[in-house]
């Protein structure tokens, strides 16, 4: 409605819309059919992994940032958090670890406000460049986590490395025997740290909240199948708050919505085909094809700006 009311009166406002953060970024009219097809072919690969394995979609964002500016990418990938993780609740509700999950979100609604802040203040080209470094650290991170040894720690992007030893008797038997030492001695085992960082990077670049989460709960022993579902609900969460925040601060313009129609249907029609194939690949597999993705794709995004 702001950038609206600019555009209206652009003799008189012409000086103050020069400022507004929103009015800076490219027209995404101004796409090729290549660009288009480039971000549908994407989003319709990257949720059909969503959709075989429950992860893994992370893995667009940094692809999209080659060709959509971070303003316009940013609150259109929060919409599609927020559906994606959403289809993995449909199956994994009755296994959400409510109390560790409340303990988040006092700090994660802070760090949404500071994360807000960032957006607003720094324009697109720094914004992809902070997504490009957050991709490589969060490849890196899950890659390393995915060649582990058993029990070690979570890939951030939604259940523990595999063959990560869970107690028989789920989350009650985990809380029973406690957090082993190495566990209790981990900043991560703090709430308000990861619910902090989480809602800050996840406000400020889209995407990402998750690593923080992950290692959080990895530092308090969730068992795997309580992990899943409990990401998936605080992303569904903190992306619902986001969504609101960018609302508020004039963030959903015609170009996010022009973006928005063309990748959510392709959002949807990748879940759906990703979950009725079927692979011969383990998740180990696609879990490092996507952390590989994820680094490559981080430094391309690096070079690109």
């Amino acid at each position: 409605m702001l950038v609206r009311y600019f555009v209206s009166y652009p003799a008189a406002f012409s000086q103050i819309a020069e400022c507004h953060p929103f009015t800076r970024v490219p027209n995404m009219l101004s796409l090729s059919p290549n660009g288009i097809a480039f971000i549908c072919v994407v989003t319709v690969f990257a949720y059909s992994l969503r959709g075989v394995t429950g992860f893994g979609a992370v893995a667009a964002m940094p692809l999209m940032g080659l060709v959509v500016p971070m303003k316009v990418l940013v609150p259109v990938w929060t919409v599609l958090s927020f559906c994606g993780s959403a289809t993995i609740l449909r199956r994994d509700r009755g296994n959400i670890a409510w109390a560790d999950l409340l303990r988040l979100f006092p700090t994660c609604m802070l760090g949404i406000g500071i994360g807000l802040i960032f957006f607003t203040q720094l324009d697109s080209r720094t914004l992809a460049q902070g997504l490009g470094v957050m991709a490589v650290l969060y490849g890196g991170f899950s890659l390393r986590a995915s060649i582990q040894p058993a029990g070690a720690a979570a890939s951030p992007e939604g259940a523990p490395a595999e063959g990560a030893s869970v107690p028989p008797d789920g989350a009650r038997a985990q809380a029973a025997a406690g957090p082993t030492t190495s566990r209790l001695l981990s900043p991560w085992g703090d709430a308000r740290l990861a619910g902090l960082l989480g809602g800050a990077v996840g406000t400020t670049f889209g995407a990402l909240s998750s690593l923080f989460f992950a290692m959080h709960f990895d530092a308090i022993g969730m068992p795997k199948d309580y992990f899943r579902a409990t990401m998936s609900l605080a992303i569904v969460v903190i992306a619902f708050v986001r969504g609101l925040g960018y609302l508020a601060i004039g963030g959903f313009t015609r170009d996010v919505l022009l973006l928005l129609a063309i990748t959510l249907p392709m959002t949807f029609a990748g879940i759906f085909i990703g979950e009725r194939v079927q692979t011969g690949f383990s998740e180990l597999t696609f879990r490092r094809l996507v952390n590989v993705t994820l680094i490559l794709s981080g430094f391309a995004l690096l070079v690109s700006q």
